[in-house]
């Protein structure tokens, strides 16, 4: 059936409300990412420790997080991302309490386990949503939008917070971001369903003439091996991990510390950095999805956004970069490189059936993570090992050979992903296993 104009309507501005308050939850998100670069030196400060524990403390985000995706694709493929996001963003806000009142290192650690925990489900989640409530020839688009708005709330994570913290401790401030994290949660369960038929809809594709994606009959474990055995799936997997994992590796921790120990910035200057690359990732992000779009390719953007962030590495590594319009530069071209990232979730959703595309997306999604998760440690690993023992104010103080050998580090990664973005399978912007009769191909 097509709708009529004013099934329209009123479908556009549910879909709006559901959209909205989704992408609330997804800002929460990035500000919980982010943040704890901007407070690194009261972290290190606060709880004695060294560039390698700092590294561990703000990566047990990114642990949970990246061990959390494909369960999080399950809950949001059978259980719905209404129950799934509203139960995270509820767990996420408990733990930004954990974390802001936490006396000790393991009491710290365990609140950021729990903000990762909550957080882990609510891009899946929307991503997911996304599927149901917007057509197959915008997702580029509306995925990029969703980054886009994302960003927003890792901007607010940057220099806004650091000008902040002038006038309140980082303590106080993850207080309030929890009680919010917590409100989102509720506003969640009120205003979000998981489909249009839940508001008493057609399906998108029945209002648009076309017959509905056919449902899954069999067991979830059954899914979820048919997309883990899908080679397809994987190319985004191994390029979203040097791509923006790293890029996140440095923004999340390291980019205001490098500025800071090299260049003599204070921190309020050096998070202005940052903030490029969090606007970089943005625009990089709903630019390049909504190219993937109008090219109807999803290839040729992954290559050259993999090549793109191989360039700005290096750029960093051998340039005579300096604080100013070179350094800005060079942290905003990392950003906009990264946002490439954005059509493997396109590709993903493309190359499995419809109604199991939240477990894909997960996959896919689970690479970002990975990376950060294991470049933020080793990152502040490497620079332990060929640290000079300069400590000013009880903080660490690196230089510029520690900075180097981490740089080199997100480079390698950059390259293999680079690589694997080579393999990836085109898919024209077109569900893969959907036949034009818009069957599912089982």
């Amino acid at each position: 059936m097509t709708a009529t104009p004013d099934v329209a309507r009123r479908f556009h501005r549910v879909r709006l409300v559901v959209y909205g308050t989704l992408a609330v939850s997804y800002m929460l998100v990035f500000f919980h990412r982010i943040a704890p670069g901007v407070v690194a030196a009261d972290l290190m400060r606060d709880f004695q420790t060294s560039g390698a524990a700092l590294g561990s403390l703000a990566a047990m985000y990114f642990y949970i997080y990246a061990v959390m995706q494909i369960p999080a694709g399950v809950l949001a493929d059978t259980l719905g991302v209404r129950i799934a996001a509203g139960i995270g963003a509820l767990v996420a806000g408990a733990g930004s309490l954990v974390f802001a009142l936490a006396d000790t290192f393991g009491a710290a650690a365990a609140g950021r386990c729990l903000v990762g925990l909550g957080v882990s489900v609510v891009f899946v989640g929307l991503m997911r949503a996304n599927t149901d409530w917007w057509s197959e020839r915008r997702y580029g688009f509306i995925s990029g939008l969703t980054v886009f708005l994302g960003n927003v709330g890792a901007i607010l994570a940057a220099a806004p917070l650091a000008a902040m913290l002038a006038v309140a401790s980082w303590r106080t401030i993850f207080v309030v971001i929890g009680a919010f994290s917590i409100a989102v949660g509720v506003f969640t369960f009120i205003f979000v369903r998981d489909r249009p038929e839940d508001m008493g809809f057609p399906s998108l594709r029945e209002m648009e003439g076309k017959s509905a994606h056919a449902a899954r009959a069999q067991h979830w474990g059954r899914d979820l091996l048919e997309v883990l055995r899908n080679r397809a799936v994987w190319p985004g997997f191994w390029a979203s991990i040097g791509l923006s994992g790293t890029m996140l590796a440095l923004v999340g921790l390291w980019g205001v510390p490098l500025l800071t120990d090299l260049h003599g910035l204070t921190r309020g200057e050096a998070s202005l950095y940052t903030s490029m690359t969090i606007a970089g990732f943005a625009v990089g992000s709903l630019v390049l999805g909504m190219v993937s779009d109008r090219m109807r390719r999803r290839k040729p953007v992954l290559v050259a956004a993999c090549f793109g962030a191989c360039a700005v590495w290096l750029a960093f590594l051998f340039l005579p970069w300096r604080p100013g319009w070179s350094g800005l530069s060079l942290y905003g071209l990392l950003g906009f490189c990264g946002g490439g990232f954005i059509v493997t979730f396109g590709a993903a959703k493309e190359i499995v059936p419809p109604a199991i595309a939240g477990m894909a997306l997960a996959v896919v999604n689970t690479g970002t993570f990975v990376g950060a998760a294991v470049t933020q440690p080793l990152f502040g690993a490497i620079m332990d090992l060929t640290w000079d023992g300069t400590v000013i104010g009880g903080v660490r103080v690196y230089g510029v050979t520690d900075y180097a050998n981490g740089l080199l580090l997100c480079f390698g990664l950059a390259l293999a992903a680079a690589i694997a973005s080579l393999y990836l399978r085109e898919t024209y912007c077109s569900n893969l296993t959907v036949s034009a009769a818009g069957r599912a191909v089982v």
